[in-house]
């Protein structure tokens, strides 16, 4: 039987206030365990929260970019549950009421080999706050309970079913990532906690449209582990169902060791909360001169800056949205591009998906941290675009300006020289190089004669060879075409 996957999305993003959602207690991550809880996170007799004003705008900010609506008038409501780090017995969330109602998330995604723009439909996003946090190490035995998370506001993001495949689920989950750490709102960090994902998982044969039973995986905190997880949880439910069992819905952990989920809780449904509205919090009123003071002060979105590209540089949909992917990136390739003309994007744009980005990936760095700065790179592109050198031994010097790390503007420059790689393009250079090549490669000359195009490539690597790699690719082309010729 052939089976189709669906998945959905929900994302714990943690909002960049200085302060708590509803208390004025500091968010800092690593402070020692329970300096940062207030009487009000602590759920002291008599305490009252406050709406932090940053935690909505941040709010307004993710639903303008996702061109959701914003919920004029949202409501705060109690989540009644017992856990040792949920010190009030319910954590303050919205439900029936959020502040951001729908909306859309598009990215690039590879299927089956073939790149293409995938959108996929968010349900919501709500305002919440964090729990505390269970320590089980170093405690003796017992399980110590840090309170400095109770409280840091969240915005939980919620996509509609919608994805198909593990490696979709991650794309969504990377540009989801990128937004928000685009717009400011968070900081990203997975390994703090500020960035968390939870991947609703179930199956159904192709066809069919009614969902099968899903399960939840609770606390993806790195985009290999959600990958690995799902793929699992795929394999564990059809093997499950094919072998005559029944899937459960339940709520499961992915243990990155043995690399598989286990079993965490069975599911619990809305009712299971008891959901109601939070009686000392009124409703959260947005006006529509709120919505524009923020619109006023967002940077401009990857979606305008991707038209952008492809309008202004002459770029590919493709090229344009694999360049929006982050903000660092997009920085980068527009300075790239002033410092070395308007007429040099497309040459800049496939530096940058390829020698840039794979050597930034390899050296697991930021590419905002790369040792080679735009302008110097720049001038690498203008002494491909000069014939000084060619694309082949700009690969070489790139790694070496990388390797040297150095702040000088002229670093190509320097390197050229020091290492003697300028292009070869005088033509009675390069002519002799020719004739001294076909003088050795009778055999070959003969064939390419005789018709076989394979010769003239054996004969191009051979003057390549001898010129040590620095001929002008062009010229020695039609060079040794006329020397054939006659």
């Amino acid at each position: 039987m052939q089976w189709e996957v669906v998945i959905g999305l929900e994302t714990h993003t943690q909002l960049t206030t200085v302060s708590k959602i509803f208390s004025g207690a500091a968010t800092r991550f690593g402070a020692e365990p329970n300096t940062q809880a207030s009487p009000v996170d602590l759920a002291l007799p008599g305490v009252l929260p406050v709406m932090n004003r940053g935690a909505v705008e941040r709010a307004i900010q993710f639903g303008l970019a996702i061109g959701a609506t914003i919920a004029p008038e949202s409501i705060f409501a109690r989540k009644n549950y017992f856990y040792p780090d949920l010190p009030k017995g319910y954590q303050i969330s919205q439900y029936e009421t959020p502040v951001v109602q729908g909306g859309t998330l598009s990215f690039v995604f590879e299927r089956d080999g073939k790149p293409e723009l995938r959108t996929v439909q968010l349900t919501r996003a709500h305002l919440e706050e964090d729990a505390g946090k269970s320590l089980h190490e170093d405690y003796h035995g017992m399980t110590g309970i840090d309170l400095n998370r109770a409280g840091t506001p969240l915005l939980e993001i919620v996509t509609e079913p919608d994805m198909r495949s593990a490696a979709e689920a991650v794309a969504y989950a990377r540009a989801l990532h990128s937004l928000v750490t685009w717009l400011g709102i968070c900081d990203g960090n997975m390994q703090e906690g500020s960035f968390r994902c939870d991947a609703n998982v179930s199956v159904r044969p192709l066809g069919q449209k009614e969902y099968g039973t899903r399960c939840e995986i609770k606390n993806l905190n790195s985009f290999r582990f959600m990958e690995d997880a799902i793929n699992y949880e795929v394999r564990r439910q059809i093997e499950l169902i094919e072998d005559g069992g029944t899937v459960r819905q339940e709520t499961r952990l992915y243990d990155p060791d043995r690399k598989e989920t286990r079993p965490m809780r069975s599911k619990e449904d809305a009712q299971d909360y008891r959901y109601f509205p939070d009686p000392d919090l009124p409703p959260l009123v947005i006006s529509p001169e709120w919505i524009e003071r923020v619109r006023a002060t967002m940077p401009e979105l990857p979606g305008a800056m991707r038209e952008r590209f492809a309008r202004d540089y002459a770029l590919t949909e493709y090229d344009a949205a694999v360049l929006t992917q982050s903000k660092p990136t997009a920085t980068y390739f527009e300075a790239l591009v002033d410092a070395a003309g308007g007429d040099n994007a497309k040459m800049a744009a496939n530096w940058m998906m390829g020698d840039v980005a794979s050597t930034v990936n390899r050296a697991g760095v930021d590419i905002a941290d790369a040792p080679v700065r735009p302008e110097q790179l720049a001038l690498l592109l203008r002494r491909i675009g000069d014939g000084t050198i060619s694309n082949k031994i700009a690969k070489e010097v790139f790694g070496a300006m990388w390797e040297a790390a150095s702040p000088s503007v002229s670093l190509a420059d320097e390197i050229i020289e020091s290492k003697g790689l300028k292009q070869i393009s005088d033509s009675g250079a390069l002519e002799k190089i020719v004739d001294e090549v076909l003088a050795a490669n009778a055999k070959s000359v003969e064939e390419f004669r005789a018709g076989k195009e394979k010769a003239f490539n054996a004969l191009i690597g051979q003057a390549m060879k001898a010129s040590r790699g620095k001929a002008n690719p062009a010229q020695l082309t039609d060079l040794l075409k006329q020397k054939l010729a006659q």
